[in-house]
């Protein structure tokens, strides 16, 4: 085995919570007690880890690794077609940046137990502990441009919701332009990036950020929520990462696939069906100026609708964004 191949192999072992003797894991694994001392050193690094003389090594309460095996095998049929490759990384910059790199084909599906430098819209960090949430991305080519595209960060929210109503996981709400909400925290963001020619061919990168089981975090500038939260208040057992992988593939590969040929126009009274603000006074920042108005939604390319003091008007993403007021 590689040093990486033994230390997913020593986290798979420790997974379960318990704990275990160094002499025992290096038997399993094949190594020197040494030689686990190292790879443990590693894993300090991502996880608390607690030593006990006399009985080993435990994380803590466990850990709910992704597992590629058990992805693929939950997929429905449909999304196997759409899905080219399923890659599943210990540790990344980010799995936008990994599928950004090139080489890879339409469908290709990047996955991460933990991002060094996960981002969010307009540049911010996202905050990527450790086997603890789900860090996605899936790219995917387009052969009309730019144009074909609006709405589509929204359609994806949309694909979110769903899959979580699936799950038995209801209340998800969608902010414009990329959030996904449960109790007006944030639950989920959507980060898309382009390259090749705005007016032909190109390809698109769709990174999702999802909390699932989200330590607290001083980094984080707004109030967030996490799945485990949520199923807790609806009295259900949270769904393990690889089910809510699965389950997500399922509604995003078929989108994917079929969005350039149906547009947001199918997607948009889905959206406003989960849309949260909806005929309420908000604010719109854009880089220079503010604006407030009433929420009328949006229209069929994914556009806001504003209804401000010289009447209805319309924005589209970029650098805009909407605020809720209190």
């Amino acid at each position: 085995m590689t040093a990486d191949e033994t230390l997913q192999q020593l986290l798979r072992l420790l997974a379960d919570g318990d704990y275990h003797s160094g002499q025992a894991l290096g038997k399993t694994l094949g190594i020197s007690r040494t030689a686990v001392w190292k790879q443990l050193q590693k894993v300090q690094q991502w996880l608390p880890l607690e030593s006990h003389r006399g009985r080993g090594y435990c994380i803590p309460g466990g850990l709910d690794l992704l597992d590629q095996n058990a992805i693929l095998a939950r997929l429905q049929p449909k999304s196997k077609t759409h899905l080219s490759a399923l890659t599943v990384l210990m540790e990344t910059d980010s799995t936008n940046a990994w599928l950004l790199r090139g080489g890879h084909t339409a469908g290709a599906v990047c996955l991460a137990e933990r991002q060094l430098t996960g981002r969010g819209r307009r540049g911010r960090p996202w905050v990527s502990p450790f086997a603890q949430n789900l860090y996605l991305s899936v790219l995917w080519r387009f052969g009309g441009g730019a144009g074909v595209l609006e709405g589509l960060s929204l359609a994806v929210g949309v694909t979110i919701a769903q899959a979580l109503e699936e799950l038995g996981l209801t209340g998800a709400g969608l902010k414009w332009p990329n959030d996904v909400l449960w109790q007006g925290d944030k639950l989920a963001g959507i980060l898309l990036e382009m390259t090749g020619d705005p007016a032909g061919e190109c390809q698109v990168v769709v990174g999702v950020g999802l909390n699932v089981n989200m330590p607290e975090a001083e980094q984080i500038d707004q109030p967030w929520t996490d799945l485990t939260r949520m199923a807790r208040a609806q009295g259900i057992a949270p769904p393990s990462r690889s089910q809510l992988t699965a389950v997500l593939l399922d509604h995003l590969l078929p989108l994917l696939a079929e969005f350039d040929q149906r547009g947001f126009a199918d997607w948009r009274d889905a959206w406003l069906e989960r849309a949260v603000g909806l005929g309420q006074q908000v604010d719109l920042q854009t880089v220079t100026r503010q604006i407030s108005g009433r929420l009328l939604g949006v229209d069929t390319t994914g556009a806001l609708r504003l209804e401000v003091e010289q009447g209805e008007q319309v924005f589209h993403g970029g650098e805009v964004s909407l605020r809720m007021r209190p």
